[in-house]
C-alpha cells in the first residue's frame, strides 16, 4: 500500500485492472502537493488485502475502509479512476463520513451494465485476452497522440506505461469477475453521498473506453458535483497528463478546504 507525499490525504483507487503501479505517473503528479495513499484491489494475489470471493463487490468497499484504517484516517478524500470510480461512489454513499471529497475520473456509473463486446471477452477472458490487447492500440492511439503530439515524446510514454504495464500484469480472469461482481451487487442510493465532487473526463471524442456521457451520469445523481475536462485526453489522461490531472484536482481539494 503507497503511501507518498504530504499534505491533505488523498486516496487514489486503480481501475478494472487492478493494479495501482498502472497510475504510477498521477500518484507521483499529486504527491508533489498532497499524501497520496494508493493500492491494487483485493482480489489481486499481491495487494496484501484479503479478499472473500463470497463478498463479491462488498470486497473493494471494504477494503476502502481498511486502507483507511491503515493508513490512520478517519477520512480523506477518494478518488476513483474508471472501474475505481464505482467503489469511490458506494463507499461514499454507504460512509459519507469517511469521505471529504469524491473525484470521479472516467468513472463507470453505478447503473453501468457491461455492452456487448465486454461481454464477448467475458465469455472465456483467458482465451481471448491476446485479442483484447492486440485492439487496445486502435482504440488509444488516437488520444495518445492528442495528448503527445510529439513523436519522441508520445515514443517515451508508450515505453515507460509499457514497461510499467509488464511489471504488474493484469489477470483478465479477475478483471472478468470483477465485472461479473458488479451485475450482481445492489449499489446504495447516490444522494446517499454527501461530499462534494469533482467528475473529471476526457473529451468526448478521444474516450473509447468509458464514453463521457456514462460518467456524466454523475452530474445528475450527486448532489454537489462539478464537471471539469482534462483537455487532449480521453481515458487515460492520469497517465498521459498526469501533471494537468493533479493540477485540477489539486484546484479542487483547495476550494473545498477554503469552503469547509
Amino acid at each position: 500500500m503507497p503511501d507518498i507525499g504530504t499534505g491533505t490525504p488523498i486516496v487514489l483507487i486503480p481501475g478494472l485492472q487492478g493494479r495501482w503501479e498502472w497510475m504510477r505517473p498521477a500518484v507521483d503528479a499529486l504527491a508533489k502537493r498532497h499524501r497520496v495513499i494508493t493500492y491494487s484491489l483485493c482480489d489481486e494475489p499481491s495487494s496484501g488485502f484479503t479478499c472473500d470471493p463470497a463478498k463479491g463487490f462488498d470486497n473493494f468497499v471494504d477494503q476502502l475502509a481498511a486502507v483507511l484504517d491503515r493508513a490512520g484516517l478517519d477520512h480523506a478524500i477518494v478518488a476513483g479512476v474508471s472501474y475505481g470510480g464505482l467503489v469511490a461512489a458506494e463507499f461514499a454513499a454507504r460512509h459519507p463520513s469517511r469521505v471529504s471529497a469524491l473525484v470521479l475520473a472516467s468513472a463507470l456509473p453505478t447503473d453501468w451494465a457491461p455492452d456487448a463486446r465486454a461481454r464477448f471477452y467475458m465469455t472465456s477472458p483467458r482465451l481471448l485476452s491476446p485479442f483484447f490487447f492486440a485492439t487496445a492500440p486502435g482504440r488509444l492511439n488516437p488520444e495518445v497522440a492528442a495528448a503527445l503530439p510529439a513523436l519522441g515524446a508520445r515514443l517515451g510514454f508508450m515505453a515507460r506505461q509499457g514497461m510499467r504495464v509488464a511489471s504488474a500484469p493484469a489477470s483478465p480472469a479477475l478483471m472478468a469477475q470483477r465485472i461479473r461482481w458488479t451485475e450482481a451487487h445492489d449499489f446504495a442510493d447516490p444522494i446517499q453521498v454527501t461530499a462534494p465532487a469533482l467528475i473529471v473526463t476526457g473529451e468526448p471524442g478521444l474516450d473509447r473506453v468509458v464514453p463521457v456521457e456514462l460518467t456524466r451520469r454523475y452530474l445528475h445523481t450527486l448532489r454537489s458535483a462539478q464537471h471539469v475536462v482534462l483537455a487532449r485526453t480521453g481515458h487515460l489522461g492520469i497517465v498521459t497528463r498526469p501533471d494537468a490531472f493533479a493540477e485540477l484536482v489539486g484546484r479542487f481539494v483547495d476550494a473545498v478546504r477554503i469552503s469547509a
